[in-house]
């Protein structure tokens, strides 16, 4: 049998999505999806390599102030710049 994440997925349900696919999307509506900008501009991800380490003192860092892992980076390059 078929899964996604670990949960079956029956041939039912996959011609069900076939059927939906064919039918066709509102382009508009998929463009909408996904995160918001945090401002009037688009965001760019940038990818960094941290150590385990860095890792560690980082989640440190942002569960003091109550931040993500994103937001501690964003306010210490802020700060750094």
């Amino acid at each position: 049998m078929k899964t996604i994440n670990g949960k079956p997925v029956s041939e039912e349900q996959i011609d069900a999505w076939v059927t939906e696919a064919e039918k066709g999307y509102d382009v508009e509506i998929l463009r909408r999806r996904g995160r918001k900008p945090r401002n009037e501009d688009t965001a760019k991800v940038i990818s960094i390599r941290l150590s385990p380490r860095e890792i560690l003192d980082l989640d440190k860092y942002a569960a003091a102030h109550g931040w993500s892992r994103s937001q501690a980076i964003r306010e210490a390059l802020k700060n750094a710049i």
